[in-house]
């Protein structure tokens, strides 16, 4: 599916895996070289992510549809969460074509 939305004056429409499971939560992009954008629509609002057993790559928080805030995230990094509790959250893998224009746009963490 595709998925919309605007940073920083830019407009992004990426396609992305959308991940509601639990085990598919559990999962997202650990152990994978190459992957889809992933998407994540949870119930419970916040949390923290980490990167173990992950390349790098751009997580982006939504509140609704509304950008609350975008990390480059590093290997290994334990936590990382937003300033503000999220219901959605994109993860852009390095391997995707959008990763080097969101990467010029976000804060490195980690």
């Amino acid at each position: 599916m595709k998925f919309s939305f605007k940073f920083k004056n830019r407009k992004f429409k990426i396609e992305v895996r959308e991940c509601r499971s639990l085990f598919s939560q559990a999962t997202g992009l650990m152990f994978r070289r190459k992957s889809p954008c992933l998407l994540f629509v949870f119930k419970k609002r916040g949390g923290a992510i980490h990167s173990f057993f992950c390349r790098p790559f751009i997580a982006i928080w939504f509140e609704d549809d509304e950008l609350i805030d975008a990390k480059l995230i590093d290997e290994l990094v334990f936590s990382v969460r937003p300033g503000k509790k999220f219901n959605k959250l994109l993860e852009v893998p390095v391997n995707d074509k959008n990763f080097e224009k969101l990467k010029k746009l976000v804060k490195r963490t980690g």
